[in-house]
Formats: C-alpha cells, sequence, structure tokens
C-alpha cells in the first residue's frame, strides 16, 4: 500500500503534467470550417477552428482594385491545381492587407478554399501544420498577419526554408500569404549599405542587405499597398457613405460639408487608408442618423 503522502505528492505532480499538455481537441472537420487558428502550447500546438470569420467582401475593399486583381487571380490559379506563387502583401497599415485575405476566403470558401492563420512567432511549427493538412481534399493559404523579423530568429529560418524548398517545402495543397508593413520583413537600417560596392558601373549590396532581400525575395508575389492621395481617400470615404446608408435603406448624407470633414478627419488621424475612411464614415453616418431621430 502506497504512504499517503508519497500519494498525495504523485497526484500534485499528475496534476501539474496535465496542466502542460494541451486539452484534447477533435479533429476538425474541414467541411464545415473554413477556417482555423494555430494555438501554440508548452510543447507544441494545435488547429483551433474559428467559428467566426469577418464577413468582408471583396466589393467592400475600395481604392485597391489593382492589388485585389493581382491576389484573386493568384488565389484562383491555386484552386484550380494550377501554379501559383506564395504572396507577401507589404505597405502602410490600414490598407486592407490583412481584409483582403479575410474577403478572398469569404468568396472562395465554397470552392474549397480554407485559411490557418499562423502568429508570426509559431511559424516555426510549419512542418507540425502542414503535416495536419496535407492529405485533406481542400486547398489551404497558411496566413500570418503583420510579420516582421530580426535576423536569426528561428520562425525566419523556417519561413525561409518552407518559402526555397530547399530543406522543407509545404505540399502542393498549400500556400503562403504574409501581411508585412515592411517589404522585406526586416527593420532596415543607413548602416546596411555600407557595405554596398560599385563594379563595373553596377551597384551591389553588401551583406546586411543581401540577407534582408533574401528572405522577401523567395515570395513570388509582391504586393504593394501604399497610402492614398487625399483625392483617392475622399473618393473611398464618399463610397463607404453612401454604402453605409444604402444598408439603412436611406439616400447617401455626402455633401462639401461631409468632404471637408472627411479631409480634416485624416489630418487628424494622421494617415490616409482605407481604414481611416470607413472610420470616418461610420462616424458621420452615425452621428447624421442618430441626429435625425
Amino acid at each position: 500500500m502506497l504512504d499517503p503522502e508519497l500519494t498525495a505528492q504523485l497526484k500534485r505532480v499528475l496534476t501539474s503534467i496535465e496542466q502542460l499538455l494541451p486539452r484534447p481537441i477533435p479533429r476538425i472537420d474541414w467541411s464545415v470550417t473554413t477556417a482555423a487558428n494555430w494555438h501554440r502550447h508548452s510543447f507544441a500546438g494545435y488547429l483551433e477552428p474559428l467559428d467566426v470569420v469577418e464577413s468582408i467582401r471583396l466589393e467592400d475593399l475600395l481604392g485597391i482594385d489593382e492589388q485585389k486583381s493581382v491576389v484573386e487571380e493568384n488565389t484562383r490559379q491555386f484552386l484550380a491545381g494550377l501554379p501559383a506563387n506564395n504572396c507577401l502583401l507589404w505597405g502602410t497599415r490600414g490598407t486592407g492587407k490583412s481584409s483582403l485575405v479575410r474577403a478572398i476566403l469569404n468568396s472562395y470558401a465554397p470552392r474549397g478554399l480554407r485559411v490557418i492563420q499562423v502568429d508570426k512567432d509559431d511559424l516555426v511549427h510549419l512542418p507540425d501544420i502542414v503535416d495536419a493538412i496535407k492529405a485533406e481534399p481542400y486547398r489551404f493559404l497558411v496566413f500570418s498577419d503583420d510579420v516582421s523579423f530580426e535576423t536569426g530568429e528561428s520562425s525566419y529560418k523556417m519561413l525561409k526554408s518552407a518559402l526555397d524548398g530547399s530543406v522543407y517545402a509545404p505540399p502542393e495543397n498549400v500556400l503562403i500569404y504574409v501581411t508585412s508593413n515592411r517589404r522585406h520583413l526586416l527593420p532596415e537600417y543607413e548602416s546596411d549599405n555600407r557595405g554596398a560596392m560599385l563594379y563595373n558601373n553596377e551597384v551591389h549590396h553588401g551583406e546586411a542587405v543581401e540577407e534582408k532581400i533574401s528572405l522577401s525575395g523567395r515570395f513570388g508575389l509582391w504586393v504593394g499597398f501604399h497610402p492614398f492621395s487625399q483625392d483617392q481617400y475622399v473618393e473611398v470615404a464618399r463610397q463607404w457613405v453612401g454604402k453605409l446608408c444604402a444598408k439603412r435603406d436611406t439616400t447617401s448624407i455626402w455633401d462639401d460639408e461631409a468632404r471637408q470633414a472627411a479631409i480634416l478627419w485624416s489630418q487628424q488621424k494622421g494617415d490616409r487608408s482605407g481604414r481611416i475612411a470607413y472610420q470616418f464614415a461610420s462616424h458621420w453616418v452615425g452621428k447624421r442618423l442618430l441626429a435625425r431621430g
């Protein structure tokens, strides 16, 4: 018979171990689940279904028609089993990078598109993630939002390997879509250019710059998102005001006063983007309709 004190100690040890282990998660039914999140745990991680996906549509994204066309076409190639590229969506915050990926999911989920969201720090688990989905009859975008690295991070090395395919390559039913405010996903410093040299009238980058370009260069598609001009911003704000009014069966509340208010709003925010335009439209329409009673 075990000593009571030893039994109590064993129970405490087992309780501690149970807290470290991931809770049992049923296998995801991808026929009804369109998106999942990689949930990190103490020793590994697991895929957790996302019950609610933002209901944004492609037609809701205004002022980025060229970017929509490029990313949508690449995704359609992928869904058709044709050659397609991993994609880096880079540029100014609030310009619709992550919203575009979610809108594409909403548009193409009926055709078999699925998305797995992965935090930047969890990209080191890419082999485990794709191992869980490689046999599924669906097409998956492994999506990591707002990514930036410091050189030498383990997730940086894993992503580089996956994109290059030299050591580890995802299966044919997986593409990688990443968003970043940085074109090369790494901080850039003035000192990086000190290693550059001129050879036969051509500029050759130094090692620091070459290392930073080496990761982003492995993405087949670079899609840039840039700040709007004032005229573009005002036009997107006008369209959003019209859309929000139409949802409430009222005529658009847009006039010169709204235009001036939209410009002032962007100046106060210090930014001109689709996000800022939508925020203004929500403020303006809500304020005006509330005043009407």
